[in-house]
């Protein structure tokens, strides 16, 4: 049954990824011609659908697609689309998630400094990404470590992902993400980043800002559910860690 399949197979899934540029992959190995069969096979069952990424895959005979926050693999000739990690049993390798890490890296690249909330040391040995909302109960106790991960060498870059969304099914924006955009406009971005984690809403305040950007980025690169801490290298670490777990698996990576 479609309904079953990923992206749910429906235009509406595809929405919040109206933003991403729908353009021709410039991933070496693609064929353009394959390229516009996969396309269009895909649009034959989400006619909405935005495509991120589309490159060549491991396996023969498909290509690799990313698209509003799901990976799927689709035969170049259009008529089969796989849903799943593939492993390369000899290596021992999950193949997916290091196509979901080359993709997550290079779109938190495009994210200007200017736009994170960065609590980092003078000089860090490592540097997380996090997608945090300022409510959620383990996004409070991850940043409740923060002196620790510092003093560890770890800088912690947090962009916006309210939990809430961005607006409500009538279409007002969210208390979470009214909230949010209260501290991103503070004038100390910080401190009323660590003050709303502690439980104290900010003043209300308004200015252009990229929470909303920040939301559609971390669906597009699969967030659901905060936080989300990804590694340097774009691999999802996990969600809550405790500063030693985090430490040791950045560690392992390095």
């Amino acid at each position: 049954m479609f309904s079953k399949l990923p992206f749910a197979l429906l235009a509406g899934a595809f929405a919040v990824a109206a933003a991403a540029a729908d353009r021709p992959s410039t991933a070496p190995g693609v064929d353009p011609a394959a390229e516009t069969v996969v396309r269009t096979a895909l649009r034959g069952i989400a006619p909405g659908v935005q495509f991120d990424s589309i490159t060549p895959s491991a396996l023969p005979g498909f290509y690799q697609v990313i698209a509003s926050g799901q990976l799927v693999y689709v035969s170049t000739d259009g008529r089969y689309m796989l849903h799943g990690d593939l492993v390369d049993l000899s290596a021992k390798r999950n193949l997916s998630e290091r196509g979901w890490a080359a993709f997550r890296k290079a779109e938190l690249a495009k994210v200007p400094a200017s736009q994170r909330i960065v609590f980092a040391p003078p000089n860090p040995k490592y540097t997380v990404t996090v997608f945090s909302d300022v409510n959620c109960g383990y996004c409070r106790m991850f940043h409740s470590h923060i002196d620790q991960l510092n003093a560890e060498g770890i800088a912690v870059e947090y962009l916006a992902w309210p939990r809430e969304g961005v607006t409500t099914t009538a279409g007002d924006p969210t208390d979470t993400y009214k909230e949010m955009v209260s501290v991103w406009c503070a004038p100390d971005r910080k401190a009323a980043f660590t003050a709303a984690k502690q439980g104290k809403a900010p003043k209300p305040a308004t200015c252009p800002n990229p929470v909303k950007d920040e939301y559609e980025l971390g669906v597009k690169l699969g967030v659901d559910g905060t936080p989300m801490i990804i590694g340097p290298d774009g691999m999802v670490l996990g969600g809550y860690l405790p500063p030693d777990k985090l430490l040791s698996l950045l560690q392992k990576g390095s």
